[in-house]
């Protein structure tokens, strides 16, 4: 039974509820429905605790101004700890890979957050990423390391490749996760293990003879 099926037969302010839990990524119609009466069910005071977390997402979450992953003031606690390599980048597509790579344990770098990957299908080009914050980082010296940790998949491989020839004249070295991870698979997908041998086994990507980029 399709969700609207569903909404149909309830009441509004319960079909509502339904139609939006079926419209977040991976909630099929019965999950939603699932979802809803789990909801229902909830004690009042629950309630309005996860209605304020869902609010304060939205009212107090905006982007580190140093990397671009998420954060609730103007640096991200990654960017904000002095401890950690500043020698290092590593370059992602979106902040659930930080969380991910996080988790490995074997990664002590910096992290900066694309927001997406280059996808012509889809109507994403190299301006619609966060590359030039990206370049702005480079730029007084100390980061020489750039570890490219796109996914392995065509969009993946086309944006590190990019990446690579938008960086390469710097002299940095460029590097790019090891091939542990699962062709056409997802970073924030991959487990602990697998991602730690990736990081450890990255491997260097080599210079093109041409390094123009448009």
């Amino acid at each position: 039974m399709a969700s609207s099926d569903i909404a149909r037969s309830a009441a509004p302010p319960v079909a509502r509820l339904i139609e939006a839990f079926h419209r977040l990524p991976g909630i099929g119609p019965k999950s939603a429905q699932r979802l809803t009466y789990h909801l229902i069910r909830m004690p009042e005071e629950e309630a309005n605790e996860f209605a304020a977390a869902i609010l304060g997402v939205k009212e107090r979450i905006i982007l580190c101004n140093i990397c671009a992953n998420i954060a609730e003031g103007e640096e991200c606690a990654i960017c904000g700890d002095l401890q950690r390599d500043q020698t290092r980048i590593c370059v992602v597509e979106e902040p659930l890979d930080v969380i991910a790579i996080e988790r490995s344990k074997v990664y002590f770098g910096q992290y900066h957050v694309l927001h997406g990957i280059i996808s012509p299908v889809n109507g994403i080009g190299p301006k619609d990423l966060k590359l030039r914050e990206l370049i702005s980082r480079l730029q007084d010296g100390t980061v020489q390391e750039i570890i490219i940790a796109t996914s392995p998949n065509l969009e993946g491989d086309a944006t590190a490749m990019y990446i690579q020839k938008l960086i390469g004249p710097s002299g940095i070295t460029i590097t790019r996760l090891a091939r542990g991870l699962p062709s056409g698979s997802d970073i924030e997908y991959a487990d602990d293990s697998t991602l730690a041998h990736a990081l450890e086994s990255r491997t260097e990507i080599p210079q093109s003879p041409d390094n123009s980029h448009d």
